[in-house]
This record gives structure tokens, C-alpha cells and sequence, in this order.
């Protein structure tokens, strides 16, 4: 796993029990899940955009802003991003189609 990628992880988990006036972290928590859920995806459609019309510097910021509320929405669930990048493993080497198909037989 990326170190970045792991630090950051660590240190929202670290943050998810501090006081929400002080963390962004604690406060997006205190609002629950389906507030976090609405984050990413407002990232994630600011991303899209970012793709679509920003520059390259936009679509980087945008793509972090994503990764970051992902990682805050994985640890509020209590899914660690080891378990996601697993998934990813296996995945490694499947046809995009034929995976997407295999979950459709489930």
C-alpha cells in the first residue's frame, strides 16, 4: 500500500475521536455516514468535472479531495483500505468484463 496513502488512513482514524470543532474529520463523523456517502460524492462529481473542463492541477486537487473523503468513508464503515486494495488484487488480470458479469451471476 502506498506509505501516503497509509499515513492518511492512520491519521483519519486518528481524528474520527477528536472534537469536531477542531477536526473536519470528527465533524464529517458526528454527521454520519450518509453525510460522509453525500461528500464523496460531490468529490467525485467536482472530479468529474475537474476531467471535463478544469486543468490539470484542478483534476489533481479534485482527484485527492476524492481519495481523502473515500478513505474517511472506508474508516467510518470500518473497512480498511487494505481490504479495498485486495479486492483490487484480485482482480488483477480479469477481464473488466468478465468481472463486472461474474458479480451480475450473484
Amino acid at each position: 500500500m502506498s506509505e501516503t496513502l497509509a499515513n492518511l488512513e492512520a491519521t483519519i482514524a486518528q481524528r474520527r475521536a477528536a472534537d469536531p470543532s477542531t477536526s473536519y474529520v470528527a465533524k464529517l463523523n458526528a454527521k454520519g455516514v450518509g453525510k460522509i456517502a453525500q461528500k464523496v460524492g460531490e468529490e467525485a462529481t467536482e472530479t468529474v468535472i475537474a476531467a471535463l473542463s478544469g486543468d490539470r492541477a484542478e483534476l489533481v486537487g479534485e482527484a485527492a479531495d476524492l481519495l481523502f473523503h473515500l478513505l474517511v468513508l472506508l474508516g467510518a464503515k470500518g473497512v480498511p483500505l487494505a481490504e479495498v486494495l485486495a479486492e483490487l488484487d484480485r482482480r488483477e488480470g480479469v477481464s473488466g468484463i468478465a468481472e463486472k458479469a461474474s458479480r451480475k451471476a450473484d
